[in-house]
């Protein structure tokens, strides 16, 4: 055993991701057990989904329809409480004022005790992949709407009483520092995925396999069958 496993579930928790797809594949596991344990769990797709395909001829309305109906899907097979669609052009989503107004609504408004988003500082992986613009985008907006703007009554004060995250969890990092044992929940995150059928080109009966490997490659890292990990940053002094 090589890390640590985050032992506690929250009663309340917010998951914020760029595309329809992202928070099944980043934290899925994790969202179903904290929501079996009992937790409020809210999710937060930032964009439309509209350029998620190959096919140059494919309608992108009908495109975002789907998306948007495979994300609620997903989010309801993992229990949550709420979905926030947030409707941004694919590729055209930045970190300015008007989204960190938008997350800080939404995090005062759900009060979550923990935050999970992607890592923003995670931007090349090895020499063959470079994180997309959208997930740096919005793993930096989610963070600095926590700290310091939704505890902060002289941020947004139109947009709700002030709200203390006490736990941000960033997900597709290359600074893993904790784990979560998804072994109960990993057969919810691989159908939660295969919701989404329109990214997935038919290859629907392999999501199972793909999951369970790379969720057993984390879970060994800790001594369990299946883990999600994260880069755990604490905020106030949690």
């Amino acid at each position: 055993m090589v890390g640590e496993l985050l032992r506690d579930e929250p009663a309340r928790a917010l998951a914020v991701y760029a595309h329809p797809d992202d928070v099944e594949i980043s934290c899925g596991g994790t969202l179903a057990r904290w929501s079996q344990a009992g937790g409020a769990v809210h999710v937060v797709v930032c964009t439309r989904g509209d350029k998620g395909s190959v096919d140059a001829a494919v309608d992108a309305d009908v495109l975002v329809g789907t998306r948007r109906a495979e994300a609620r899907a997903a989010a309801q097979l993992l229990g949550a409480a709420g979905v926030d669609l947030l409707d941004y052009e694919d590729g055209a989503i930045e970190n300015d004022v008007v989204l960190r107004e938008r997350l800080v609504e939404i995090v005062r408004r759900v009060g979550p005790d923990v935050v999970v988003c992607p890592d923003p500082t995670a931007a090349f992986f090895g020499s063959a992949y470079v994180n997309h613009h959208d997930h740096r985008v919005v793993g930096w907006a989610t963070v600095d709407a926590c700290a310091p703007a939704a505890s902060s009554p002289l941020y947004f004060p139109a947009s709700g009483p002030p709200h203390s995250v006490g736990l941000l969890l960033l997900s597709g990092t290359l600074e893993p520092d904790v784990w979560v044992d998804i072994t109960p929940t990993v057969a919810t995150k691989a159908a939660a995925l295969r919701c989404h059928r329109s990214q997935l080109g038919g290859r629907e009966a392999l999501v199972d396999d793909w999951v369970r490997q790379r969720a057993a490659a984390e879970g060994a890292k800790v001594g369990v069958g299946y883990a999600e990990c994260f880069r755990r940053i604490l905020l106030g002094g949690a």
